[in-house]
């Protein structure tokens, strides 16, 4: 097909004129994105950093300062504000077990706050047991691990998806933390002892964790 040099011309024009479009769209929409999640960044906000056993896909926060008022969904059920550890763990465990908790201000809020998940099919309530750190029950695979409001004024909140009690080590998975990719389908391994009966995770700030009582 032969094109005259004036419509070639008029095509040339039009992509040109989309490219700036697009280039200042995205533009706009990084200036739009706040200063603490654009500097200091130990990823890119909304990078995949990895994924639980189970295929729960984690995605960075840039930094723990970095707060972005965007509401995140997954079939129709809210899960949080991207991507905050909070999101994480209600987002996590809405594909595993159907169930999320309540709405929290910070995730050091869950332990007092939270008593229960509720099933999002039937809103039956699921009660909450909470374990302190250095209780004679072992953490699980699901458990959320509660860290205290000294952690970064807000607290945190991860899940347990892997323990190994003969070796001491129990693997989380999380958003928000160091925000840093992932060395396996885990974010973080964390040492577990036991003494006198009692277990106890090794980790700063942790004030213990909370158990779903089926």
């Amino acid at each position: 097909m032969h094109l005259s040099a004036r419509t070639l011309n008029s095509l040339i024009f039009i992509v040109l004129l989309a490219s700036a479009f697009i280039s200042a769209c995205a533009e706009t929409a990084h200036k739009e994105m706040p200063v603490a999640c654009q500097t200091g960044c130990k990823s890119p906000y909304g990078k995949m950093l990895g994924k639980s056993p189970r295929g729960i896909e984690a995605y960075s926060n840039c930094q723990s300062g970095c707060v972005i008022f965007e509401p995140n969904r997954l079939n129709g059920t809210y899960t949080g504000i991207k991507w905050q550890c909070v999101e994480y763990a209600r987002r996590w465990l809405l594909v595993n077990t159907g169930a999320v908790y309540g709405d929290v201000d910070i995730a050091a809020d869950i332990w007092d706050k939270i008593d229960h998940l509720t099933d999002v099919y039937t809103q039956k309530p699921i009660p909450l047991v909470s374990h302190l750190n250095g209780s004679t029950q072992a953490p699980e695979v699901g458990d959320l691990l509660i860290y205290a409001k000294a952690f970064n004024g807000t607290g945190h909140v991860a899940v347990v998806t892997g323990i190994d009690i003969k070796n001491g080590l129990v693997e989380v998975s999380e958003q928000n933390f160091d925000n840093e990719s992932w060395p396996g389908d885990y974010a973080r391994k964390i040492t577990l002892i036991k003494k006198g009966g009692e277990y106890w995770l090794l980790d700063g700030y942790l004030l213990g964790w909370k158990h779903a009582k089926t």
